[in-house]
């Protein structure tokens, strides 16, 4: 999925600019690891090897997964675009949708934040964690060994596997992860170059809507271990967020929104989150099994 991801910006990027660019693949340990994300480092371990390589010159830019980007800065490293979004809905993958399934269905997710919200919408769910691509998810529930995965709907799209998806969840249904359908273009600080080059593919209402995001997860100091959704998206040039953070078995979930002007998305997420934590969001981040 990487490699396609990063195959289309180079495409849009030659479309654009005339500038040719050249793949170079880069082996991360969140690819090579069986391990759930939280026990070998959470956020940050799809791009720590992207970024020493970018610091070193071996590689211009790197393109990100914007989900997987921790929400601190990296010195010396500058988010220098963010493509229009995809489609930022999870999708669930098996026979049937969610309501359809069998009682006790085994439905399989490394995500805890789908976790909590796949509880919350069917307490009697086992949702077993998973890892690996998305090809070897979808084979779990083709072999018989689960019921039903959950994925983005946009790595399903990006590597042609559409054909798999039962259901669409609603962002009233379920909240997708901070960024989820973006992609991330980074490149050193000091290559201005680069920056302007790379700003060709930047959508100003994909920073707007991601950027409020990602702040509210900031703000939280959650990472992919942490149950958050949030989702934003701009109407009539007014920037909707909503947020949510639930309890891991999903018996209670704290869900708030806010508007306001694109210009002023941080602090929109700023605002949201602190009104989350008011509410005792911590608390619920905390909280296991």
């Amino acid at each position: 999925m990487a490699m396609t991801q990063s195959q289309g910006v180079a495409d849009a990027l030659t479309q654009r600019t005339g500038h040719a660019v050249e793949l170079v693949g880069v082996t991360t340990q969140g690819d090579v690891s069986k391990a759930l994300l939280a026990q070998i480092g959470g956020t940050g371990v799809f791009v720590n090897e992207l970024r020493d390589r970018l610091l070193s010159g071996e590689v211009d830019f790197a393109v990100h997964s914007l989900k997987d980007l921790p929400t601190t800065e990296t010195p010396g490293i500058v988010l220098a675009a963010t493509p229009a979004r995809d489609d930022p809905r999870d999708a669930l993958c098996g026979p049937a949708k969610l309501a359809d399934l069998p009682h006790g269905a085994r439905v399989g997710t490394g995500s805890p934040r789908r976790v909590a919200q796949l509880r919350a919408l069917r307490h009697d769910l086992e949702v077993v964690p998973i890892r690996g691509n998305a090809p070897t998810r979808l084979g779990k529930v083709t072999d018989g060994e689960l019921d039903a995965v959950v994925l983005a709907h946009a790595g399903l799209r990006r590597i042609g596997r559409l054909d798999s998806v039962a259901e669409v969840f609603d962002p009233d249904q379920m909240l997708p992860a901070p960024g989820q359908g973006s992609l991330a273009l980074e490149c050193r600080a000091d290559r201005t170059d680069l920056i302007e080059l790379l700003g060709a593919l930047d959508d100003p209402m994909t920073r707007a809507s991601v950027t409020a995001e990602r702040t509210v997860l900031a703000v939280l100091e959650g990472g992919c271990s942490a149950p958050v959704g949030t989702y934003a998206a701009e109407v009539d040039e007014t920037l909707h967020l909503t947020a949510t953070v639930a309890a891991f078995d999903g018996t209670r979930q704290i869900r708030m929104s806010a508007s306001g002007h694109p210009d002023t998305a941080e602090q929109i997420g700023r605002d949201l989150a602190d009104r989350l934590l008011a509410q005792g969001a911590d608390q619920l981040m905390g909280e296991r099994d």
